[in-house]
């Protein structure tokens, strides 16, 4: 028991500092470019992107922890979580593409390819455990809005 709550707190811990990375590139240009482009009707206020993005962290990292703590000797488990690592990688990088070059086409392109992956990393998730997927589901979903939400304001500038 002691090795899994290490391992899920290590987990917890990467996602975070991933999330607090991508916050870098997100706070350069969330006071000056983001609040000059036009955005769908559907955006949320700019308050709520901050706790919603804890939140999933948290829950990602429980996630990959639960399924870690399987041991990363099994195939299933080094499948699940190597897809958890790439996924992580493009998310990261959405940031920078967005915010930090300030080009929503090519964050675009990349939370396109974020979406597809993480269905891939849910489907070992629930291979590997069924707790581990279902703490996926939220973070899917809001992938798929934050695409929706990508796509229209590409659309609109």
């Amino acid at each position: 028991m002691k090795i899994k709550l290490l391992r899920i707190s290590i987990a917890v811990l990467a996602c975070l500092l991933i999330g607090f990375l991508s916050s870098i590139a997100t706070q350069t240009s969330i006071d000056t470019w983001y609040v000059t482009i036009e955005k769908p009707s559907f955006t949320p206020p700019n308050w709520v992107f901050a706790p919603v993005w804890i939140i999933l962290y948290i829950m990602m990292g429980i996630s990959a922890g639960i399924v870690w703590s399987k041991g990363f000797y099994h195939k299933w488990v080094k499948t699940a979580l190597y897809h958890f690592g790439f996924q992580l990688l493009l998310n990261a990088a959405w940031s920078i593409f967005f915010f930090g070059m300030r080009d929503p086409l090519i964050a675009l392109l990349d939370i396109l390819a974020l979406f597809i992956l993480l269905l891939f990393t849910i489907k070992w998730f629930k291979v590997v455990n069924p707790t581990a997927f279902y703490l996926l589901i939220p973070y899917v979903v809001w992938v798929a809005f934050a695409a929706a939400l990508n796509f229209g304001i590409w659309q609109l500038n």
